[in-house]
């Protein structure tokens, strides 16, 4: 029996940390024949083709084909097709919109329609080989989402929904239990897609992160053994007066879990996700509006981190990027990030740097170019920063926290660290050349003690939405950038002077491509 004391999501972060002892022994070798498929098909059902709508001069010029154009914008922005290559084995290997780690691509993404002019009430599932829907249910369930939603008040003005799911064995078949760790990011890189290809199109999504997991799932008609529900996403059409909505609650808390059974490897994601489910019988408070960017609140730990009178400060305000005057160039960079797969070692300079934080950490000084000025998270406060800087120009290499509120880098460390970012990024020659690193982590006792144990999707989910702020942001300013979801957890901690409650959740890497 596990310590009584310790929740299932700190028995869970523990047992699937990487360590340099235990690592190799706990390898095994990949099956190639039982690779899963990373797109989802239906025997019974419609399809309805998006690629008519992706062009600007495409036939029509209502007000109908209009939202078309919108809704099959939005949906290949936040994870439609952007490449594909042969692979050795004759197969074709996919690219998406939104990166995904080992290219395994686990998450799904469903529409649900209230019933508009352009989609019929019913279930859809988007199709990304083909850009397409893909009707698979006729019938009106927008009730039963608000029901399993507990009636978050955004549905009720709203008529469409996204709901995004994991797949598990599509992750696990290469990352095993950690896979847990891999989907909830990913998801969080596709939610920050939704967020932007929303901005471009005038809808806002509304983030609902707490809801009754069965129930979603059989509105869906999935598999919970297979398939979880992991964000369900109301899109509010901005260019409709009522659906101009305030902000509301993203999530309520549960009770942690202390008493569970010791689970084998192998079983620990599936019993870790099911056992942080919410019932649908479950105590809900009243949601409520929650304060807005612009919104004066009360300090919180991401400003009170090194915050010592003594230790060194860099300022880190800075001009905005400039993203075009109709967000062309948001668009461009949703199309044309990739994974970076080497780094030159070339330095970069401290202005870029500053723009890079700007975007990822700063969204309401993007309110005049029609970005969100205050996107939905879990509890992004909850969530610490810090940057490794290895090679960036005017500013001294070693490790800085970053403090959102007030704009600037504290010293935590002086250090040339490439070679220790080399061996914790599990030999990843990434970690070694990169200009900067960034490290998301997070208290996790804490966030536990705020949300229950259900808080590590957050926590992810947000890690993964920042990181992909980071992603478009070293795009458009033409740097490399690549996602680390594997490291060493505990030896970063020790090596850059973290403290060791800290939980490292993602790692950005930063630099010039080689």
């Amino acid at each position: 029996m596990p310590d009584a004391l310790v929740s299932i999501a700190q028995h869970y972060h523990s047992r699937t940390k990487y360590d340099p002892d235990t690592l190799t022994t706990k390898a095994r070798p990949l099956d190639y024949s039982r690779q899963p498929s990373p797109f989802k098909t239906y025997r019974v059902g419609a399809e309805i083709d998006l690629k008519p709508y992706l062009e600007e001069d495409s036939p029509g010029k209502g007000s109908e084909q209009l939202d078309w154009m919108r809704l099959s914008r939005l949906l290949i922005n936040a994870y439609g097709l952007t490449a594909k290559f042969p692979t050795v084995t004759g197969q074709t290997f996919y690219l998406r919109s939104a990166p995904s780690a080992g290219g395994l691509y686990p998450a799904e993404v469903y529409l649900i329609s209230r019933g508009t002019r352009l989609l019929p009430a019913g279930l859809y599932n988007y199709q990304a080989r083909s850009h397409t829907l893909w009707r698979y249910w006729e019938d009106h369930v927008w009730q039963g989402l608000q029901e399993a939603c507990f009636w978050h008040p955004t549905l009720e003005s709203t008529h469409l929904a996204l709901v995004v799911t994991g797949m598990f064995y599509r992750s696990a078949w290469r990352y095993q239990d950690r896979a847990y760790r891999r989907i909830c990011l990913d998801i969080g890189h596709l939610l920050g897609n939704v967020e932007l290809a929303s901005a471009i199109v005038d809808y806002r999504p509304h983030l609902i992160a707490s809801f009754a997991d069965r129930a979603i799932a059989k509105l869906l008609y999935l598999d919970p053994a297979v398939e979880g529900a992991l964000a369900v996403l109301p899109l509010a059409d901005l260019l409709t007066v009522e659906q101009n909505l305030p902000c509301a609650q993203v999530a309520f808390a549960t009770a942690p879990q202390t008493d569970f059974p010791t689970v084998p490897d192998g079983e620990l994601l599936s019993y870790f996700h099911q056992v942080t489910e919410i019932e649908p019988q479950a105590e809900v408070p009243n949601w409520t509006m929650r304060p807005t960017g612009d919104t004066p609140q009360p300090a919180d730990t991401l400003e009170d981190k090194y915050n010592l009178p003594f230790g060194l400060r860099v300022p880190m305000a800075t001009s905005s990027l400039d993203w075009g005057a109709h967000m062309e160039q948001l668009e461009t960079a949703l199309f044309k990030r990739r994974s970076t797969r080497r780094f030159s070692g070339g330095s970069i300079a401290l202005d870029t740097l500053k723009q890079l934080l700007d975007f990822t950490y700063q969204p309401h000084h993007y309110r005049d170019q029609g970005l969100d000025p205050d996107p939905d998270y879990g509890d992004r406060t909850l969530v610490h920063t810090f940057v490794v800087t290895c090679g960036v120009e005017g500013l001294d290499d070693g490790c800085y926290y970053y403090a959102p509120r007030s704009e600037e880098l504290r010293q935590v460390r002086f250090k040339t660290f490439r070679r220790e970012l080399h061996y914790l990024c599990l030999g990843q020659e990434l970690g070694r050349d990169a200009a900067a690193v960034v490290f998301h982590t997070a208290d996790l006792a804490g966030a536990v003690a705020a949300y229950g144990d259900r808080v590590y999707r957050y926590l992810h989910m947000d890690a993964g939405h920042l990181g992909q702020r980071l992603n478009l942001a070293a795009t458009r300013l033409g740097l490399g950038v690549s996602g680390i979801g594997g490291f060493y957890d505990d030896q970063v901690n020790d090596v850059l002077g973290i403290p060791a409650d800290e939980a490292v959740i993602y790692i950005t890497t930063l630099g010039q491509p080689g």
